[in-house]
Formats: C-alpha cells, structure tokens, sequence
C-alpha cells in the first residue's frame, strides 16, 4: 500500500497553534485518498512554530497528487490555526512543496495547490481550474470594496478591523492599537504631566524643550537648534519629511508678484530674478492644495486657522537651497504682503512658520496617507480579488500588502474617523483632512507614482544642478534595483507580450485597481489592461516601490522633523498676519500649538516613526511562496542589490551631520503596516 511522508509546519507568531482534530485528503491523477487524522499518541501535535511530520498510508496508486485538503475539526473550544506549509515526500521518493501561510478558522478547511507558480492558461485539468476559480470567488465575497468617503479611493468593506478576514488581520491587534499607541508614547516620552494644562501656551521657544526629549545626535536635536536658520528651512524641502513638492520654477505665477527688487540682496549672481528663473536657480513650493479647506473647529475653546502660502526658494553659490519669498495666502494684496528675508527678524521667521506647518498637514494627509496608505490598500484588495494564490504576480506582490489593509481600517476606525485621535491636534482635523483627499485625487496619476517621471516632472532630475537632494538619489537607486527584479520575474512567467495580454487573471487585477481604487478616472493615467511585459514590470515596480520605499522615505523621518513643534506645527491658533512689521515672540508663541496639542502631537510623531515587531525589510521573504529556483536565484540577485545600496548610502553619509537614511534598504519595510 503506498505511503506517503506528509511534513505540517505550523505558523511562529502568537496563537498559531492549535489543539483542534486535523485532517488530511490527498487528490491525485487516479484517485483521492480517504481523510486521515494527522495526530501522534502521547504527542501534542501543532503547536505554534512546530515542525510535525506523519505517515499517511493509502488504499490504492493516487498517480500525481494535484491538491491536498486540510479540514480542522472542533476539540474543545474554536481555535484558529496558522498553517505555514506542508511537504509531501511520495512513495518513489519525490517531494512536493504546498506553501499555504494563512489562517484555518473555526470549522474550516483549506485546498492546497503545490507551490509551482501558475497562469491560468497553464492550467489544463479540469481540477485545477475548478480550484482556481472557486478560490477567486470566496476570495470576492470576502475582500469586498466600499466607499469611505465620497471622491477617496474605495477602501476594503469592513467596520473595524475584527471585521477583517483573518489572513489579512494582525498577529496582535494591541500593537497597532492607536490610542494604546499614543498613549504609551507620551508615557516613554514623559509628557503626561503637561496633558492637564491642555490649552494654556508655552512660554517662549525654549519652553518646548520641557517636552522635546534630547537623543544624543539624532536629527531631532539639530532641528532643535538650527530651525531658524534659512538653510535648514530649505534643506527640508530636498531631504525632510515631504521632499515631494518642491519644483524648479519655470515661470513667476501671477499670483506671486514678486520683484527683483524685492529679493536683490538673496539673489548672488548679479542677476535679475528673471534672469534666475532662466537660469533655473528659482524653485517654488505652492501649497495651493490648502486653499479654502475648513480648519479644525471640534474645540469651541481653541480656534484653529490654515493658510496656502507660496514660496520662492533659491539656489545660491553655495548649491544650497534657501527661502527668498514668502506669501501666506494666494490671492495677492494689501493684506497679505510678501515676506522676505530682509523685513524683521520675528515677521520672516512667522512666515517660515506658517509655511512649515502647511508642509506638515500636505504630508500628513495627501503625501503619507492617501499616495502611499490608500493607494497601497487598494493594490492589496485588487490583488486579492483577483489573483489566485497559484499566480506569480500574486505570489512576487502579497509579501507588500502585510498588514496594510489592518493598519488602514484600523486608522479608519481609530485615527481620521469623526472625533478620532486626529482631531486632537491637528488643524486639518474635524474634516478638513477629508476635504484635502477629496481635492487631491484630482492629482493623483500612474505616472507621479513613476519614481524617475515624478523626479522629472518636478524639475529635479538633474543631480548636476541639484546636488544633495538625496531622497532622489536614493529613491532612484531603489527603483532601479525593484524593477531589475520585476523584470526578471516577468520573463521567467511571461515568455512574451502576448502571454501578458492574455492573461485575464492579471488584466481583471489591474481593471480592479482602475475601476474601484482610482474611480474609473481617465485623467489618472492608470491603465485599465497591461498589454507589455515591460509595462507589467513598472507596474509591479510601482506597486512595490510604493508600499515601500516611499512610505518609508515620508514616514519614518516623522520624529526627526516634527517632534520640535516649532518646526512642524500641526495647528496655528491666530491667523497669518496681513501686515509687517508687528509680529512680535509673544504672538508666535501664542499662535503655536498649546501644551497639550503639542504633547499629542509628539506622541503622534513617536508612535508613527517606530518599525512594528518583527519587521520584514525591503528583500526578505520569509514566506515561501515562490519554490522555483530561477525565482529564488533572482531574488538572492535584488538582495544583492540592495546590499550594494545600503553600503553607497552608508558611505555617503560617513560625517554627515545630517545623514540622510531613509531609503537605506536595510531600514525599508516591505509593506506599508504602520
């Protein structure tokens, strides 16, 4: 009778394991094999991390074993189960890999496919596409989409975050639990005692240090001491938290009527500014985006107030990027005047306020959470829909979709919803965060998600005439390493274009991210069918770069740039000024955040800039779901890569005294999950 070694590795993380009956049904060529209880006398059998094998004794030949079924039965009480993968050594000594890595719930059952990656077309058995399609539709009446809030992109249909199927949930719900988060963050930070004083103001800029907690040579500190400076304002802009706005300018707008007059003593060339502008030494920052949204008004106590400014920065002979103009609203007037370098020292460094706390809700809102959070999510939905786990495309993309569509719900449910945790500090919250989403989807395009289109199209590309914009350098490095790799796993699948556009599993995934996360919009840009394997490469680059390197290059500087409130103030509580020369240091304090904003503000920045537990950085995969070598050798090649990166930033940033690494690949989490 044949005999077979079946190998069961249950899953490491918290409650994996489990004390529930398991089954095994072998499907093969021939035949299918009766259930077997996979249990060992006097043995506890699946316990978490645990590496079980059994003998499995069949009545008659299976032929070739095409699918194995898994069904867990009730012991005493539900307990859910984390199956890794099971092995199949056969009875003429081959073995045959099923990857699985997900949950067995309740009274449930799982069929397996062996790990070889799979189009549709290669699928001849009647058996195998039956599987492939019946998991595709349990997988659509479980990943559903729904409308958040009108003009977002659709989000995943669930209330809370127990609401989730459990494959897509986190280990521990309490380690991403935002108000536990925050909480504890203001606790390390000793900030507590501040929190019943929570709308008196501080008393002068050096009374922010009672709260900014001092780590011996971390950027957080040198913001501290050189905010003020004009060559750390424009240093932000290349390198800080939001180095995605500024461009170079082509043309003075209109609304922006500055005069060479006016900036002569920061211009160092003996030119004109038009003369500058030609030359493409002038860049501009337009916060456009602010203009007309509703600023916070859930605290009858604290007015809160936004503004849209506009400024000019230039390139001087140093190749040093420094403010020159500064106008806080956009439409030009009597009241709301041009700042300059030149006018009183308390006049500019207000204006450079005001400019930096709109840099902070831009980045917040639009460049973190709806171009890397919500567009991620939608990948991650799309790419369950509609792709089995048998594809390769599903099988290269989920290891950047971890925990994302949690962390998203969870944020819904917790941090931008009405009342939630953003609402407590910052002037966009109450709705005006929703608002901003709303006005920015107008610009949200397939091609700004490009890395080196965005870069151009900004003005940036040359690193020539920019030098030390490292967030570009970097960011381009990392794309160009993602894509090599993209590219080589669509041609071990995909022999040639045709191949691509007849795959209609990948066609409905890339339709779905059209159709529902980007609203059927023309004017994304995003592409409703992929007919090239080079244009499935930078799709799968966009995907990937996405959920990874940008959102760590816009998150995890949050502590480094924003924890000194001055530099980053997520509220103002006085309007800008309409005339110079009367602001004095008391009315900048005053118009800075109160204590207790402030404090929530810095546990906020904390909590957000720490990696989760157990991160997987850029190039891991310690999920197996790819078991062909060719696949294997490729990705030992990008990690190569990656390598290679992190010692050409490494090097560069020997000295630096602000050293610049976020796209450090050894510090880029593979998915957006925080």
């Amino acid at each position: 009778m044949p005999s077979y070694t079946v190998t069961v590795a249950t899953g490491s993380q918290w409650f994996a394991g489990t004390d529930d009956y398991i089954y095994l049904s072998l499907v093969g060529s021939t035949g299918c094999s009766e259930k077997h209880l996979l249990d060992k006398p006097f043995y506890n059998d699946f316990e978490r991390g645990a590496v079980d094998s059994y003998d499995v004794t069949v009545d008659e030949e299976l032929g070739e074993i095409q699918l194995v079924k898994i069904e867990k039965r009730k012991y005493w009480l539900h307990d859910d189960w984390y199956l890794k993968y099971i092995t199949l050594k056969t009875p003429c000594g081959d073995y045959i890999e099923f990857p699985c890595y997900r949950w067995i719930t309740g009274e449930g059952e799982i069929i397996l496919r062996d790990g070889r990656a799979k189009l549709a077309c290669d699928d001849q058995i009647h058996i195998l596409k039956q599987h492939r399609r019946k998991e595709l539709e349990t997988r659509q009446k479980q990943y559903r989409w729904m409308e958040w809030n009108p003009g977002f992109p659709l989000s995943i249909d669930a209330k809370c975050h127990k609401d989730l199927p459990r494959d897509i949930q986190f280990d521990s719900e309490k380690g991403v639990d935002f108000v536990l988060n925050y909480s504890r963050a203001m606790e390390n930070l000793f900030i507590n005692r501040f929190m019943h004083m929570f709308q008196s103001s501080w008393s002068d800029f050096a009374d922010f240090e009672k709260i900014f907690v001092k780590i011996s040579n971390t950027i957080s500190e040198r913001v501290m001491n050189h905010w003020q400076e004009d060559l750390m304002f424009g240093y932000q802009f290349l390198n800080g938290c939001n180095p995605v706005l500024i461009r170079r300018c082509t043309k003075l707008p209109k609304k922006l009527p500055v005069t060479t007059e006016m900036v002569e003593c920061s211009l160092e060339r003996q030119l004109t500014l038009q003369q500058e502008v030609e030359q493409g030494n002038i860049f501009i920052v337009d916060f456009e985006m602010l203009d007309g949204i509703d600023a916070n008004k859930t605290d009858p106590c604290t007015l809160q107030f936004l503004a849209a400014p506009i400024c000019l920065l230039y390139k001087n002979l140093a190749n040093k990027i420094v403010p020159i103009a500064i106008q806080l609203n956009q439409i030009p007037g009597d009241e709301n005047p041009i700042f300059l370098p030149s006018d009183a020292k308390y006049d500019w460094l207000l204006a450079k306020i005001w400019v930096r706390s709109s840099d902070f809700h831009v980045h917040q809102t639009i460049t973190h959470l709806l171009r890397t959070h919500l567009v991620s999510e939608v990948f991650g939905i799309a790419l369950y829909r509609q792709l089995p786990a048998v594809h390769p495309i599903f099988k290269l993309l989920v290891a950047h979709v971890r925990f994302t569509i949690a962390i998203n719900t969870k944020a819904r449910e917790q941090l931008i919803c009405e009342y939630g945790l953003f609402d407590k500090a910052n002037a966009t919250g109450g709705g005006g965060h929703v608002q901003m989403v709303q006005r920015a989807m107008q610009d949200l395009t397939y091609t700004s998600l490009c890395f080196p289109e965005a870069i151009k199209a900004r003005g940036m590309d040359s690193a020539e005439d920019i030098p030390n914009y490292f967030y570009r350098d970097d960011g381009l490095l990392v794309w160009e390493a993602i894509k090599t790799f993209t590219a080589e796993v669509v041609g071990i699948y995909y022999e040639s274009d045709q191949v691509v556009a007849e795959d209609q599993e990948l066609q409905d995934f890339v339709n779905d991210v059209y159709m529902y996360g980007m609203r059927g919009k023309k004017t994304s840009g995003f592409p409703k069918s992929i007919k090239t394997r080079e244009k499935l490469s930078e799709y799968l680059t966009v995907v990937i770069f996405t959920a990874s390197a940008q959102h760590a290059a816009v998150n995890f500087g949050q502590y480094d740039w924003c924890s000194w409130i001055p530099n980053a103030p997520p509220t103002m509580r006085a309007p800008p000024p309409t005339a110079k020369g009367v602001v004095t240091i008391e009315q900048i304090v005053d118009t800075l955040p109160d204590r207790g904003r402030s404090c929530w503000h810095l546990g906020a920045v904390w909590a957000l800039s720490q990696f989760q537990e157990n991160e997987l950085f850029l190039g891991t995969y310690p999920e197996e779901h790819f078991i062909e070598k060719p696949v294997k050798e490729a990705m030992a090649r990008f990690r190569k890569n990656l390598d290679t990166i992190v010692s050409v930033i490494a090097e560069r940033n020997k000295n630096k005294k602000l050293p610049y690494y976020y796209l450090s690949p050894d510090r880029i989490p593979n998915s957006v999950a925080i």
